[in-house]
């Protein structure tokens, strides 16, 4: 035999086997591209139906919130059906072999995901929180013939304490959802559904606690002492007005009485001052503890009220079990769900003249005195009116929705356990100790010692700025204020002690809180360097700005500030209630790389 080389039998048979490799080879890859083409064309299939019945759902979700406000439960129940129906089977077409293979793959896999995690959280509300709240018969939950009945309201807190817990559980899933890789369409249809979930867990979180708390609040376990405070936004302080008049309301068995009334004048001073938070007491001074009409220099409603309910005690021998404190927007716009009401000694109230009837033009007809008299009334009236009146139970939860939503509402109770309860909620009056987005605050004090802040505009801008190598983000806080006041023509019950030096001149200390742990850097008033007054406030740093606005003048005060460590791209402000409400802007920015 010659040569090196194998038979040409065996080569033959190597090259068959290589041929064999190849084809099994070859029908492999075509069995994994087929299988992969096949579950791609199964998974478009299947989002393209969870899709449409995502859109179906979230029409009917809106018809329902309709029908259950306007009392309509029956075409409510048959919506609810037709929900379910849609919620379920978009859950099923994003479910299976074929789905969660699609979840692994790169690039899409991220959406298959999210589009999941969506339907999960649909069918959820469906099931979980929808039908609860379409047992809660919400005309139970409006005073009827001078009462409130405890007894409805103690038998559905056990449904709506679940509605809450299903909307909070799937709000914190669907915040689990990384969203920066997500395509356009599926990256909002999480963001929507989670502002969606955000407004819904106000309602159920806000009906959870009224549920719970309202009962013994309004003396079904025995009576109940209140103060109900009227704040005027004429005399700007932090948490909305000036404490200028009160009345004792006595609240049993969930009817409430008028008792008595008073105003702040008529307590006077106290000397020496009560004692006043150290870090308060830094920036204001001892004025929370000596005037009455000061308590609330500061945007903290607990201590306010805590303070307001001592020196009622000392000067009247009066023991109150909590302070309410609303304005007359407020009354505004009860007004507008139960109609007009009459105070004695003065004109009808309606939604329309409200304000300007108890800001403005009771100034004019009335002294001082008088008109601190009068608010306290109209106040109480209104507030009885509530509870006689009939009212339609949408406009009536709208109300306390939007008026809870503004902070012109706020609600102090002496007992610990209540006041934990409301902790974290805007009835509480206060800034968080801790946030769970960077929060700044805008706080307003007249420093006028006159009632211009009816004439007053305000509007505020907040832009989230650069990322810091340390981890925290900058802030760019932009304050406008406009006066609409005359140049002549007030009384001196309005321009009051003039202390800006024209006493058609406003002056307004603006209080500057930054999130948790960050800090001041810069502050410009009208495009120059203004000097602050600074302080803290728990973990927040403080800057004070005086702000001297004539009339027909727009003053411009630009602050910089610096978050704490975080890298999130948005923002929220807390503003002091004025009495024509803040036009406010936040503009929000990608989150920084961590």
């Amino acid at each position: 035999m010659t040569g090196g080389g194998a038979p040409p039998g065996r080569r033959r048979g190597a090259r068959r086997r290589r041929r064999a490799r190849i084809r099994r080879i070859l029908l492999t890859g075509l069995v994994v591209v087929s299988v992969l083409l096949t579950a791609g064309g199964w998974v478009a299939f299947r989002g393209w139906q969870a899709r449409a019945h995502l859109v179906n759902a979230a029409g009917l979700a809106e018809e329902l919130s309709v029908q259950v406000l306007d009392g309509d439960m029956a075409r409510a129940q048959r919506t609810l059906s037709a929900l379910q129906e849609q919620a379920v089977a978009a859950r099923d077409a994003t479910e299976g072999p074929a789905w969660r293979l699609g979840r692994r793959m790169p690039y899409a896999g991220d959406d298959l995901t999210a589009v999941r995690e969506v339907s999960v959280a649909v069918d959820d509300l469906a099931r979980l929180a929808f039908p609860t709240l379409l047992r809660v018969d919400l005309a139970s939950l409006v005073p009827k013939q001078g009462r409130l009945d405890l007894g409805r309201l103690r038998a559905v807190s056990a449904e709506v304490t679940a509605a809450d817990e299903a909307v909070r559980r799937t709000a914190a899933r669907l915040a689990q959802v990384p969203t920066e890789r997500l395509v356009t369409q599926v990256r909002e249809a999480v963001t929507a559904l989670r502002a969606e979930l955000d407004r819904l867990g106000h309602l159920t979180s806000a009906a959870d606690r009224g549920a719970r708390l309202l009962p013994p609040l309004l003396g079904g376990d025995g009576p109940r002492t209140y103060l109900l405070v009227s704040q005027n936004p004429a005399e700007l302080r932090a948490t909305g007005g000036m404490f200028g008049a009160y009345a004792v309301l006595r609240a049993q068995d969930g009817r409430i009485r008028l008792l008595d009334q008073g105003s702040s004048s008529s307590l006077a001073s106290f000397d020496p001052p009560l004692p006043v938070d150290p870090q308060a007491s830094r920036i204001w001074g001892d004025l929370p503890g000596m005037f009455p009409a000061d308590v609330n220099l500061a945007p903290d409603f607990p201590a306010a009220a805590a303070l307001y309910r001592e020196m009622v005690r000392r000067r009247t021998g009066t023991t109150v079990d909590g302070v309410l404190a609303v304005d007359p927007v407020v009354l505004s716009y009860l007004l507008g769900a139960i109609g007009p009401v009459a105070v004695p000694g003065g004109p009808v109230l309606t939604a329309d003249t409200a304000v300007r009837t108890l800001l403005s033009d009771s100034y004019r007809d009335l002294g001082a005195k008088d008109q601190d008299e009068f608010f306290a009334r109209a106040a109480a009236r209104v507030f009885e009116a509530l509870f006689t009146k009939p009212a339609d139970p949408r406009a009536f939860l709208a109300v306390f929705g939007r008026s809870i939503g503004e902070r012109r509402i706020l609600f102090w109770s002496v007992r610990s356990e209540e006041q934990r309860a409301l902790a974290g909620t805007r009835l509480a009056g206060h800034l968080p100790e801790k946030d769970t987005v960077p929060t700044v605050g805008v706080f307003l004090n007249d420093g006028s010692g006159a009632k211009l802040g009816y004439y007053l505009r305000f509007t505020a801008t907040l832009t989230v700025g650069d990322c810091q190598p340390d981890g925290r983000r900058e802030l760019r806080l932009r304050v406008r204020v406009h006066s609409t006041a005359p140049r002549s023509g007030l009384t001196r019950s309005v321009t009051g002690l003039a202390l800006a030096g024209d006493k058609y001149t406003a002056r307004t200390f603006v209080s500057v809180h930054t999130p948790t742990a960050g800090a001041v850097l810069t502050g410009r008033l009208d495009g120059r360097d203004t000097a602050m007054g600074s302080g803290l406030d728990g973990r927040r740093q403080v800057a004070v700005a005086k702000v001297e606005t004539g009339p027909g003048q727009t003053r411009t005060l630009d602050v910089t500030v610096l978050t704490g460590r975080t890298g999130a791209g948005t923002a929220e402000l807390v503003l002091t209630p004025t009495a024509t409400p803040w036009t406010t802007q936040v503009v929000n920015a990608p989150n920084c790389e961590q």
